[in-house]
């Protein structure tokens, strides 16, 4: 038997072959590490940081959702410019433990990543720092994760560790769910009887998150009622959603586990979406890939799924389909679609995506999870969170015309505080007179992009704004409750006062969203070759009236997208579509040169039209993050809106003043 065997020790113990992956900003040395050279860390550093789930596994790995995906761990990893770890590389080396830097597993809420690599033989992951998401679905499979750099001398040593120091740390369900070997088995075992406890009077001030919380919050055999900050627990959602790149995993778990004749729990409250395939045919990472089919296989588990359990779905909606839609087919991105039509102040939403806060703009708490999360809420009803701290972040001042609450989040993401992971898993409230300006859509601009801030979720007080915005887009009388706000002398682990009234027009230079910067402070112009607006973080209604200002400006001017350069507009969802049809703006898209596309994830998840297609190609993109290997092999800049319209018409990086500028 080999000693890498967790029969070789003790259950009360684990041995791990000697063998350790530094994932190394250098090449090299990543190379060394799989062909099981016995490196120090201090030979493998400085070690990367950042290291995206996009990296861990490409997006068309997700087409994926068996043992398959232990071929393809980090096959996306970049040291340098450098990919050194290929198809296969991490099971035929006999890796079992790797080593990164800080915030581990940054990005989406796929857990294809943490599958990936313990089906490739990975047990244990060492890292600085991780983000909540991904950490959370390790657990869920029973992967090991650490912060302690100690073991990996130990390992090196031949040492069997205890159980126990794996898990030091770690909150007292994360240490059970991970001794169970997983969250499906730990349900199995402690998920029999969950009680639903009177929502306890708490004389202590408390957040509105907290209070959300406790209003939701499940007794169980290991978790308390009434969850403190730093508590694992377990939560009632009122809404649970799921997209077809996730379905497919779930609905294989759960037979797995449970056989074909399982019943899920509060079935209406499931909602299914396709937002991520509409058109991946025209995918060229998908398309050259030969991956297509396994994408619609995808598609056709998760319609499968829901016609067996008689799930609400909103499908996708293709360009043919919109020629002919009638207006039943409600469609769009997942979690934009939450906001529109079914999160409400005060409830508690998950979904599979990290961009699940979207709908915190409502004042809800709106988080993303895993696939075995997913999959245990569908049967139990019961969310796994561990309770997070709250920071406070008031945004003060007025914003200037033409800077957006995206140039306010990628002024955040620059911050120090934040680019140091001071946010990491942290829940963002956002308040200030700049917030209390905002419409909802920008909010959700702010909420939706706390997943890049490293953070649990983000949220907005409800107030009137939020009473408007749910009466004229969804036809609903509100009333703000008055327990729906902070109390005064709440506990936060930080305020961080940010002044908006001097932040410009902003961009995220490649590679990642926190590498932020004044567009004014760009040395050299940066010549583009594709502009790209959508996604869900900037295809909303008040995105479009942004688009839609700079175009109709420029094609009154008779001026046109700049030669060789591709302007592709994105809708979020047939709602926002609608509005711009309504509002006059298709004919100003069509005058200077754009594509529309019909809603869906598009090039956000390169899994549409938007992306590049060679290394040597620059965008300017209104997406959300910019990881290497997002958006396509070229180099993407994150922009606002009206940054991104200005800058197809100039063939270069602008803003809006810019370019009236130079067309007085």
């Amino acid at each position: 038997m080999p000693a890498s065997s967790p029969a070789a020790a003790s259950a009360e113990s684990l041995r791990f072959d000697p063998r350790i992956l530094f994932l190394s900003c250098s090449p090299r040395m990543v190379e060394l590490g799989l062909q099981g050279e016995p490196l120090e860390l201090a030979d493998a550093s400085p070690l990367r940081d950042d290291v995206s789930t996009d990296e861990i596994t490409p997006l068309p790995i997700l087409t994926h959702y068996d043992d398959k995906l232990g071929r393809y761990p980090y096959t996306g990893f970049k040291a340098g410019e450098a990919f050194p770890i290929g198809t296969d590389a991490i099971r035929a080396s006999g890796i079992e433990v790797v080593v990164a830097g800080r915030r581990y597993g940054k990005g989406s809420s796929r857990e294809h990543s943490p599958t990936a690599e313990k089906a490739a033989g990975v047990r244990l992951v060492v890292a600085e720092s991780f983000e909540r998401l991904y950490r959370q679905n390790a657990d869920n499979i029973g992967l090991f994760t650490s912060t302690d750099f100690g073991l990996v001398a130990r390992i090196r040593a031949g040492e069997a560790i205890p159980v126990e120091d794996l898990v030091a740390g770690r909150d007292a369900l994360a240490a059970a769910i991970l001794k169970s070997g997983g969250l499906l088995r730990f349900g199995q075992q402690f998920m029999r009887d969950i009680t639903v406890p009177p929502d306890a009077q708490d004389a202590r001030p408390r957040t509105l998150f907290e209070k959300i919380v406790a209003r939701h919050a499940l007794a169980t055999e290991l978790t308390q009622a009434h969850p403190a900050p730093g508590d694992g627990a377990f939560v009632r959602a009122d809404l649970r959603f799921i997209h077809e790149y996730y379905t497919g995993m779930a609905a294989h778990m759960l037979h797995a586990t449970f056989g074909r004749s399982l019943v899920l729990h509060d079935a209406g409250s499931i909602v299914v979406f396709e937002d991520h395939t509409s058109y991946v045919a025209e995918s060229p990472a998908h398309v050259r890939g030969g991956l297509v089919p396994n994408v619609h296989r995808l598609v056709e588990a998760q319609r499968e799924f829901a016609a067996a359990y008689g799930l609400r779905s909103h499908r996708t909606l293709t360009e043919e389909q919109a020629a002919k839609d009638d207006g039943t087919n409600v469609a769009g991105i997942s979690h934009a679609m939450v906001a529109e039509h079914y999160a409400l102040p005060g409830q508690l939403v998950v979904g599979t995506d990290s961009h699940t806060p979207h709908s915190g703009a409502l004042g809800c708490v709106a988080f993303g999870v895993g696939t075995t999360d997913i999959a245990n809420a569908f049967v139990t009803g019961a969310v796994r969170l561990t309770v997070p701290q709250s920071l406070k972040i008031v945004l003060d001042g007025l914003l200037v015309p033409g800077v957006t609450a995206k140039d306010v989040v990628l002024h955040l993401l620059a911050l120090p505080f934040v680019r140091d992971g001071g946010g990491v898993g942290k829940v963002f409230e956002f308040t200030g007179e700049v917030v209390r300006r905002m419409t909802t859509d920008e909010r959700a601009t702010l909420t939706n992009m706390t997943a890049e801030l490293g953070g649990f979720t983000g949220l907005v007080t409800p107030d009137a704004e939020t009473v408007r915005f749910l009466r004229e887009r969804r036809g609903i009388d509100f009333e703000v409750e008055p327990w729906m706000r902070s109390d005064d002398g709440a506990a936060y682990a930080r305020t961080l006062h940010v002044g908006c009234t001097q932040i410009p027009p902003m961009v995220a230079a490649p590679g990642d969203p926190g590498n932020g910067l004044p567009l004014m402070a760009l040395g050299e112009r940066v010549r583009i070759d594709i502009a790209y607006g959508g996604s869900c973080t900037a295809g909303k209604r008040e995105d479009f009236d942004h688009y839609h200002a700079v175009l109709r400006w420029a094609a009154d001017r008779g001026l046109k997208v700049a030669p060789g350069v591709e302007l592709y507009l994105q809708f979020g969802t047939t709602a926002v579509r609608d509005h711009c049809i309504a509002a006059g703006y298709m004919d100003a898209f069509e005058r200077v040169g754009a594509r529309m596309l019909q809603p869906s994830c598009g090039a956000c998840g390169n899994c549409g039209p938007g992306g590049s297609v060679r290394a040597d190609q620059v965008t300017v993109s209104a997406i959300n993050r910019n990881f290497p290997g997002r958006g396509g092999p070229g180099k993407v800049w994150l922009a606002s809106p009206p940054t991104v319209a200005a800058s197809a018409i100039a063939g270069e990086l602008v803003s809006f003043a810019e370019l009236q500028a130079r067309h007085p």
